[in-house]
């Protein structure tokens, strides 16, 4: 949005904005740029007494508190990648200290979790229409506050979540989220190890190496299958009926499902050539992604996990390769809230019983790190149109951004429970696979997915920027 007017404008009144994670984080930048001030308030702080949440351990504004991947950056055949295209259109703070402090990780794009948090932090804290405000919104805010965005997250506070149920009438708000181990790169065994990605796919920073693999034959992969299964667990009691979200499973509860359920997923062989052995192929393979940018730290690739902690570093220490590995942070599991959005929300992401309460990020009932930024994006823009007295609809449903509204607005199938979605190509309006290529020379029927793929990201990206040019 642009800050030109041909008439001096007086100063709105200011947006508030509870959460500093990435999606509040990018609504205070979102409406900071289009020259509406911004309160953002945020539970942690140091003074005049510490104050944290269960998974985070620092008051930095967009702290990662799981992976430090956003996953893929392949804009053209990944939807993920796709949503990061739509956000750097459109001036995201979230993706541009992303791109400046990336680590290598292969196709994806991954961040050194403290350098990235710091660099948001700075930014919000320089800009002059931002305020931070280091307090906890114990409840539904002020009714004086007219334009507010709840961006609270997976970690929304006991009583602004009671607030937030008893406004909605809703009976819960919750579901458990889980948190890989990261282990000091020079304890990994790399006469065992060896670095490649998987199809030497080359990531945005240029390294095709960018993991570290290590490798199992069946009778070490069956081993670790029973210690993990045998393996402690932490026990929650109360939590235990709170459903898990399929894309952040523990690892052994996938473990659960079936003893090759993981080979056929994190510790899938494919796309890897041992390079102490390359004759022989791995029966599984446990992969760890870079950390950080001075390649100190490593991440357990989809080993977030509920076990307790001593039993964590004997079970993960079966794996070859991690023999010796000292752990700079075990697993852990917190309880993860979301709203049920179809039912609550409409297409402005405002609260149908409460209007002057838009919601954004995780508590929306989207999930992964890019997706609740994006949604922190799109509702900073309304909430600032609306404050300059502008109407702005949300972007069209060909974009990810829009397809991700659509879903979480009334987009899953009716009758069913609506559960938490990562953005992907079945989100999106759909497209007939093209037969030919842009040359008219025929496309495989095997590569026509991907092609039709391409095409959605290439309709998206038009609509995207058609949609931010006439809002301008």
């Amino acid at each position: 949005m642009s800050n030109a007017s041909s008439t001096p404008r007086p100063v709105p009144a200011p947006v508030h904005v509870i959460g500093g994670g990435l999606a509040g984080s990018e609504a205070a930048w979102q409406i900071a740029q289009a020259g509406v001030p911004v309160i953002l308030h945020e539970m942690r702080r140091d003074e005049p007494e510490q104050v944290r949440t269960d998974a985070h351990h620092t008051t930095g504004l967009a702290e990662l508190v799981c992976s430090n991947s956003f996953r893929s950056d392949d804009w053209e055949f990944n939807a993920v990648g796709l949503l990061h295209a739509e956000m750097r259109a459109l001036d995201s703070v979230i993706m541009a200290c992303g791109d400046a402090n990336q680590v290598p990780a292969g196709g994806a794009l991954a961040v050194d979790r403290v350098a990235f948090s710091d660099a948001v932090t700075a930014k919000l804290e320089a800009h002059p229409l931002v305020t931070i405000v280091r307090e906890e919104i114990a409840g539904i805010p002020p009714e004086e506050w007219a334009n507010v965005i709840v961006a609270t997250g997976p970690l929304t506070s006991p009583a602004l979540a009671e607030a937030i149920l008893k406004a909605t009438g809703e009976e819960s708000l919750s579901f458990f989220d889980a948190i890989a181990p990261i282990i000091h790169t020079d304890s990994i065994n790399f006469d065992v190890a060896w670095r490649q990605s998987r199809y030497d796919k080359e990531g945005p920073s240029g390294d095709k190496a960018a993991y570290v693999n290590c490798p199992m034959d069946k009778a070490q992969y069956e081993a670790f299958i029973d210690a993990l299964l045998d393996g402690p667990k932490a026990d929650f009691k109360e939590w235990e009926n709170v459903p898990y979200f399929d894309g952040c499973l523990p690892i052994e509860v996938m473990a659960e499902r079936g003893r090759e359920t993981l080979r056929h997923g994190p510790m899938k062989p494919v796309g890897l050539t041992n390079q102490h052995n390359p004759t022989v192929k791995p029966y599984a393979i446990v992969q760890l992604r870079q950390d950080n940018a001075l390649g100190t730290l490593f991440n357990m690739v989809g080993f977030q996990t509920k076990l307790k902690y001593g039993a964590q570093t004997d079970v993960f220490r079966i794996i070859p390769g991690l023999e010796n590995a000292q752990f700079a942070r075990l697993g852990g599991l917190h309880r993860n809230t979301f709203l049920n959005s179809p039912k609550l929300l409409d297409k402005q992401m405002r609260l149908k019983a409460l209007p002057r309460l838009r919601f954004a990020g995780q508590v929306t009932g989207v999930e992964g790190y890019v997706e609740s930024a994006s949604m922190g994006l799109l509702t900073g823009r309304l909430a600032a149109a609306q404050a300059l007295g502008r109407d702005l609809a949300p972007p069209p449903p060909e974009t990810a951004m829009g397809a991700l509204v659509e879903h979480i607005t009334g987009g899953h199938l009716e009758g069913s429970k609506f559960q938490p979605m990562n953005i992907n190509y079945g989100l999106l309006p759909p497209l007939e696979a093209p037969k030919v290529d842009e040359e008219g020379k025929r496309i495989h029927p095997k590569e026509r997915g991907r092609a039709k793929k391409r095409l959605q990201s290439i309709r998206a990206i038009e609509a995207l920027k058609a949609w931010r040019d006439a809002a301008a």
